[in-house]
């Protein structure tokens, strides 16, 4: 570095640092758009009362408590955690296994952390980097060169600390664009958020589906066991004349439909078990998988009627949603701020020398300090094309954070509209279950005293085996709709309630 370049400016080192600072410090404006949350483009209320009714098993459970007030609605759900809203313990463990182990929800942490990078990336353009170097440069100069004179070896030693292009940001660019990046990682995390709950929702869904299962192939072994033994009555009292051909090929029939749902219940079991296992991701402990639907794995009580849309502005995919939104508005802050002139400085304090001995010696004090102003003149429609394609960008975050609400206003309405039918349906399929047990009993009685024949056992077997299959059925559906519910007003990313 030459000390002779700044030899006409009056400045010193110390005014030079100084400028820097106030210049790195200066407050910038910010051409972003103002923002202001969209309104709801939904109802404001859903046509169905939000409304849950617990079944036996579960309203034995301790039911999450809800505060009274307007908080209410908000914190039956969304700020209840999921060990206080799944109450089954075995449930619970394997929820926590799986937040430690699944892939897909690793990915969604890993998400973040990029997020996050890049952000702390974008967010040190606010501030100038400040660089330390040193240099050594030996050269030669030939005779054409020095008139006639002997070849010169010259050797200069420099050291220096300084910044280099650091941007001005007085119409806040590089402000917007760390502003987009800090919304962009708020976004990520959202997701991430997200995920862990389709995650919670899916073990909850997959732990239900194999308890279901499991009673289904626990009633297909014993309906099958009870018909080989009809069957073997049936068989005995053809040959000794008691009953036809068509009455012995009729209670085959039953034995081998029964085998046939023993085999694929025995099948879906196994079936259920590898999803169970792809979810938690590691082989699930045999003792944590649950036995049957006989006891509830859920605790949420009821939720307030006249519960408002607006709580689906706390669930995850909509603030990711508005987030991306957000950033989005700043980019047209960036973009418009390109249209205005940019200052980038340049300066740097050092020492020169051409011995190294001398390098901090008086009199080898170099500076330079050289600021650029630069004005877009022409630049061929890119700067618009920029601020469009930053306008059209915003439009499309607008679409996408009003769709997530849609989407979410739907999710829960059609729960909601299920809580009560599930419910009355649960009890008329008890109720036949019941019934058809009770006419099977006298269809049996009334074949043991001569009154009926055997085609009508069968048939009382037929329909209470299916009555039974339909209530484990509707209960299943019961349970897995609590927990669609629990997940579509945002429930679920809390380990405990708050």
């Amino acid at each position: 570095m030459q000390a002779s370049r700044a030899a006409g400016i009056g400045v010193g080192p110390l005014a030079v640092l100084l400028a820097m600072a106030a210049l790195a410090v200066l407050p910038a404006c910010t051409l972003a758009p103002r923002y202001r949350q969209p309104p709801l483009p939904v109802a404001d209320q859903w046509p169905i009362p939000a409304v849950t009714v617990p079944d036996a098993a579960a309203a034995a459970l301790p039911a999450a408590p809800a505060p009274a007030g307007p908080s209410a609605a908000l914190h039956a759900a969304r700020d209840v955690g999921w060990r206080d809203f799944f109450a089954d313990a075995h449930l619970q463990a394997l929820i926590a296994q799986a937040l430690a182990n699944n892939r897909d929800l690793r990915v969604a942490v890993l998400n973040v952390a990029s997020a996050r990078a890049q952000y702390r990336i974008q967010r040190a353009a606010l501030l100038p980097s400040i660089n330390a170097t040193g240099a050594f440069t030996r050269e030669k100069i030939p005779p054409a060169l020095t008139n006639g004179f002997p070849a010169t070896i010259n050797q200069d030693y420099e050291v220096s600390a300084g910044v280099s292009a650091f941007e001005i940001d007085l119409f806040g660019r590089v402000r917007s664009l760390s502003h987009a990046a800090l919304e962009s990682y708020l976004s990520q995390e959202e997701s991430r958020r997200g995920a862990q709950l389709s995650l919670i929702s899916e073990i909850a869904d997959a732990y239900l589906t194999l308890a279901a299962d499991r009673d289904l192939q626990r009633l297909s072994a014993s309906t099958l066991q009870s018909r080989q033994d009809s069957f073997g009555l049936t068989q005995k009292t053809y040959e000794a004349g008691g009953v036809s051909g068509l009455d012995l090929a009729e209670a085959r029939s039953t034995v081998e439909t029964a085998r046939a749902d023993a085999a694929r219940y025995d099948g879906n079991v196994a079936q259920d078990i590898d999803a169970l296992t792809l979810l938690v991701g590691a082989t699930p402990d045999p003792a944590l998988l649950p036995p049957g639907l006989g006891t509830g794995v859920t605790g949420l009580g009821d939720l307030p009627a006249e519960m408002p849309s607006s709580v689906l502005l706390r669930r995850p995919d909509v603030l990711a949603a508005e987030h991306t939104l957000r950033s989005a508005n700043a980019n047209i802050g960036a973009a418009r701020a390109a249209f205005f002139p940019s200052i980038d400085l340049t300066a740097n304090v050092g020492s020169a020398s051409q011995q190294l001995s001398g390098l901090f010696k008086a009199g080898t004090g170099a500076w330079t300090f050289a600021p650029q102003v630069t004005l877009p003149i022409f630049q061929g429609g890119r700067l618009l094309g920029n601020l469009a394609a930053a306008r059209a960008a915003q439009g499309v975050a607008l679409a996408q954070y009003e769709r997530s609400i849609q989407a979410g206003f739907r999710e829960v309405a059609d729960a909601l509209a299920l809580s009560a039918s599930l419910v009355r349906e649960r009890d008329a399929e008890q109720a036949l279950a019941d019934a058809t047990a009770r006419a099977l009993d006298l269809s049996q009685q009334r074949y043991k005293a001569g009154r009926d024949s055997y085609l009508n056992v069968l048939d009382a077997q037929r329909s209470s085996y299916a009555a039974q299959q339909s209530l484990i059925s509707v209960r299943l559906a019961e349970q897995q709709n609590r927990v669609t519910l629990y997940r579509a007003l945002g429930g679920g990313w809390l380990e405990h309630g708050t």
